[in-house]
């Protein structure tokens, strides 16, 4: 038996960071606007007699094994440090081997590391028949990557490599709700280019950095998230209208505004 998952990673075009609990408490209609790209993270699993685990990773060119679970769980250092949170969540009671792979260079910033976390959980829930939800999947995903990272994460990353196509998701004190927005693939394929700089980036420490200045009060960031708040709300309205070149000038405004929350930007 071989269990084989996958799933894309996706563009942000408004109200990211947003998505960090409790930051879309305190603005009124919080909301993100993402969609999914074709490049996919991947998780095979293949159980194997005896209690020996393996792990590969194909992107990055690394191996590690663990001559059981325990041994896995009293490990000091991991070589895959993803995959082995994973596993510490699901305990399988039996040897495996897991493979994972991602199309996204780390630190791309289209979410590799969140859609392999999903792409990964969806293969052990499924092994083991866990029976959780698609959203309960997104919860663990979310832990377990705020675990690895050390930081708070946000939700907003999950929900492209669990449902694909066009997202407006919705944050507020009665939870998290995402829309799937009726937009035709082909209008976004002819107008967005997704590249690589080369040069990766770790959101999750700037994220981290703006949410404390949140938290602490620092008004100039809380006027901030307004504006971008107000943004991505007209963003999720031109983009189901789809008027593209409202869309571009708040893709624009929002990339201005969120540059003003990064701590190596000049005063404004």
């Amino acid at each position: 038996m071989k269990i084989v998952s996958q799933a894309p990673c996706r563009v942000d075009l408004a109200g990211g960071t947003l998505d960090i609990w409790p930051l879309y408490l305190f603005h009124e209609g919080a909301v993100t606007v993402n969609f999914a790209v074709d490049r996919y993270t991947r998780c095979s699993i293949e159980p194997r007699r005896g209690p020996q685990i393996t792990i590969a990773s194909t992107d990055l060119g690394r191996k590690a094994s663990y001559a059981s679970l325990d041994a896995l769980l009293s490990a000091k250092r991991h070589t895959l440090a993803l995959a082995a949170e994973i596993i510490r969540f699901f305990r399988p009671k039996e040897g495996f081997h897991l493979e994972t792979g991602s199309e996204a260079p780390a630190g791309a910033g289209i979410s590799g590391s969140s859609a392999l976390i999903i792409a990964t959980t969806s293969a052990f829930n499924r092994w083991l028949k866990c029976g959780y939800s698609i959203e309960k999947l997104r919860e663990i995903s979310q832990n377990i990557e705020a675990r690895l990272i050390k930081v708070p994460t946000g939700c907003q990353d999950y929900y492209p490599a669990m449902y694909g196509g066009v997202s407006a998701i919705e944050l507020g004190c009665a939870g998290i709700h995402r829309f799937a927005l009726d937009v035709v693939p082909q209008e976004i394929d002819d107008r967005i280019v997704l590249a690589y700089t080369g040069e990766p980036r770790h959101s999750g420490i700037n994220n981290w950095a703006v949410t404390k200045a949140h938290i602490d009060g620092n008004a100039k960031v809380h006027a901030n998230f307004n504006t971008i708040a107000a943004i991505a709300r007209a963003m999720r309205d031109a983009v189901e209208r789809a008027d593209w070149k409202e869309t571009a000038r708040l893709l624009r405004e929002e990339w201005t505004n969120r540059r003003r929350n990064a701590p190596a930007s000049p005063p404004r």
